[in-house]
């Protein structure tokens, strides 16, 4: 039920006036809420299937909190990215739903656990243990906006073995999101074994040759295996949101 109906049915219960229910609707009618400091997109749900995400580095912790607050007021699944656990400390306060992740560094509301695309599932699958913040960060993504994730951690092509072990698993997925630095090499491999979309993520794990990433990314910029797309170094988060529109596609 989106806000709407809820005024909707507060009105039909006699709850609230029938001008208080003509107010509220009018003002979540509107398409930006101003801040001052930030311009909230409200119409972000409507057009693109999900509300706006808060990129929380570089803001201040006010900033990202005053953000965060009035989208979990509106909207029952929110995220914030690279967010700090004060940032969690203070939402809960006024928000006992909301969740922290240290590792993916997300904070969010998942209060609809709907599952939107049925039986369809998102692999996630990285090549070591070092990439698994990147990883989690689509996984929760994928997952808050309403997908089935199956996490395939640490079968990396140094030990090509533990890989096929999971090939059967990979090939069931609709979608496969694989995450990988140093050499950047996974997704190539798992290019050349399924008959689905892969979304690569190249992170900045590996030695100085690796570039922060940039030798993992031009690795998989560069797959000679078909239908691998490439999200930027450590987007673990635009990977998810990818890997999500493409599974509800029909």
């Amino acid at each position: 039920m989106n806000d709407i109906e809820k005024v909707l049915e507060q009105y039909k219960n006699g709850t609230i006036s029938r001008s208080d229910a003509a107010a509220q609707i009018q003002k979540q009618d509107d398409t930006i809420l101003e801040l001052g400091f930030a311009r909230i997109d409200l119409q972000r749900q409507k057009r693109c299937g999900f509300p706006e995400v808060v990129y929380c580095a570089g803001k201040t912790v006010a900033q990202s909190v005053q953000i965060l607050s009035r989208l979990m007021s509106r909207y029952d699944n929110v995220i914030g990215t690279r967010a700090d656990r004060e940032i969690y400390e203070l939402l809960r306060q006024d928000f006992p739903a909301v969740q922290y992740d240290e590792l993916a560094r997300l904070v969010y509301q998942h209060n609809d656990k709907t599952i939107v695309n049925g039986d369809r599932v998102i692999a996630v699958i990285t090549a070591g243990t070092s990439d698994l913040p990147i990883a989690e960060e689509a996984a929760l993504t994928a997952e808050i906006m309403g997908n089935k994730v199956q996490r395939i951690y640490d079968v990396g092509v140094a030990g090509l073995h533990r890989l096929l072990a999971c090939a059967d698993d990979i090939r069931s997925a609709n979608v496969c999101v694989v995450i990988a630095g140093m050499e950047g090499a996974l997704a190539s491999v798992i290019g050349g074994l399924v008959d689905k979309p892969v979304v690569a993520v190249p992170t900045s794990i590996g030695y100085g040759a690796n570039f922060h990433g940039l030798s993992a990314l031009l690795a998989m910029l560069n797959s000679c295996a078909a239908g691998v797309s490439v999200v930027n170094i450590d987007n673990g988060f635009g990977a998810g949101r990818l890997a999500d529109m493409i599974n509800r596609m029909r």
